[in-house]
């Protein structure tokens, strides 16, 4: 069984970890998640050391606390957040009251509470790295699901080997790896705007300048015998992503939806697919060379 990351990030791999992870080699020495969002992937990974990194300093300080605070301390904290500000899937004005002070204290605490209100508890900000996702009107809350959520993500955190890190992937030294180690990309779609990517929310954007270089990376990564896996889409409500598809020529493609695997990047409604794919530098055990 899966452990489930408390926040709902956009872009998130959950309900595609059997196909990733299945496609992941067995054996692994250091697992890089370079674009860990919220840490479905790379929680899940079975390797010797896992280093979860993210530009989202917010994100990656969140995780950070999770680790370094008991369990039902955090909870205590949270049950208390929710009582001085009277949340509930009603109360509008409690959730804004809540996300103006959190944009004054900056507590990851409070931060975690509010995506758990938060509309489709969306972890979004604007220029100013305030947090802006607006309320999640009876439809969000911090219940049972969650809280079973955290506290297994929070065991993880703390019985594996893990090195957080905010390092723009550019700058990234990637080095030390070697043969045996694995470096996972899930980088946001060039071909698929969300609020993660837009430009908007005082964070790096994603453009085809990055799309390149992290196609390059990767190259590079591949010429130094170390394995890589990127998560992306080939194809999305029309559009094709024809820099990655020619890329892609040169490695190994698992579809995560298998009924595109014999399309050979021919479509006949192209407009009502989205083709999900896994690219790698070897060949998944199990798949057709």
């Amino acid at each position: 069984m899966y452990i489930k990351s408390p926040l709902n990030y956009t872009g998130g791999k959950y309900k595609i970890l059997k196909p990733v992870l299945g496609a992941f080699p067995r054996q692994i020495g250091s697992f890089v998640d370079l674009f860990a969002g919220g840490f479905n992937v790379g929680i899940n990974a079975s390797a010797d050391r896992i280093f979860c990194n993210d530009q989202i300093t917010y994100l990656i300080g969140m995780f950070g606390m999770f680790r370094e605070t008991e369990t039902e301390v955090l909870l205590t904290r949270i049950r208390g957040l929710i009582a001085a500000y009277q949340l509930t899937q009603q109360n509008k004005e409690g959730y804004l009251e809540l996300r103006r002070h959190y944009n004054e204290s900056k507590d990851l605490t409070e931060l975690f509470v509010l995506t758990c209100y938060a509309f489709n508890h969306q972890i979004r900000f604007n220029n100013s790295h305030e947090f802006n996702s607006p309320f999640g009107t009876n439809r969000s809350s911090f219940n049972g699901n969650i809280e079973k959520n955290l506290t297994a993500f929070c065991r993880a955190l703390k019985e594996k080997d893990i090195v957080f890190s905010t390092t723009d992937f550019r700058e990234m030294d990637l080095g030390f790896l070697g043969e045996n180690d694995l470096i996972y990309c899930d980088p946001p779609y060039l071909i698929s705007t969300g609020s993660y990517n837009d430009g908007n929310r005082g964070f790096r954007d994603w453009h085809e300048e990055e799309e390149a270089a992290l196609l390059g990376l990767l190259d590079r990564m591949n010429g130094q015998g170390t394995r890589f896996a990127l998560s992306n889409v080939l194809y999305h409500k029309g559009l094709s992503n024809d820099l990655l598809i020619e890329w892609s020529k040169n490695y190994h493609i698992t579809y995560i939806d298998k009924s595109y695997a014999n399309c050979n990047y021919h479509f006949k409604d192209r407009d009502a697919v989205t083709v999900e794919v896994l690219i790698t530098n070897y060949v998944p055990e199990g798949a057709e060379e």
